[in-house]
């Protein structure tokens, strides 16, 4: 890898993990319950990215929020919407209509920078402690 591209990736994971902690620090105001579960649900987003696919994992984030976006599945998608949106410079779009337009390449692309964007959210709820204790 050269030195460019290793700059530019370090600067992608800089951007991913400011990003990331600017979220976590929002939900870090809210209560011992809410920060639990939303540590909890990042956690296992990954798996549901790996088995389900990206637009089947943000759908089922917007099922359960049900229309709560104080909700932890409400605040998880609007992190992974805000970093999707703010990654691949997308106007206020709707976020499943233009994933759902993408050609494979792209879809691709984006579910790969959302895992890593998830991996900074795990790793953040983590180091807080926010894990649900009824797991």
């Amino acid at each position: 890898m050269t030195q460019k591209a290793q700059s530019a990736q370090q600067t992608l994971q800089q951007r991913r993990a400011k990003h990331a902690w600017d979220k976590i620090q929002q939900v870090d105001s809210k209560s011992a319950d809410k920060k639990k579960k939303y540590g909890s649900l990042v956690r296992g987003l990954l798996q549901l990215v790996q088995t389900d696919g990206l637009g089947q994992m943000l759908a089922f984030l917007l099922a359960k929020a049900g229309g709560d976006s104080e909700s932890e599945h409400g605040l998880a998608y609007a992190h992974i919407a805000d970093w999707i949106k703010t990654e691949f410079k997308l106007p206020d779009a709707k976020l499943m209509e233009w994933l759902l337009q993408q050609p494979t390449s792209e879809y691709r692309r984006t579910t790969a920078e959302v895992i890593a964007y998830i991996n900074w959210l795990k790793r953040f709820a983590e180091a807080k402690g926010w894990k649900d204790t009824s797991e």
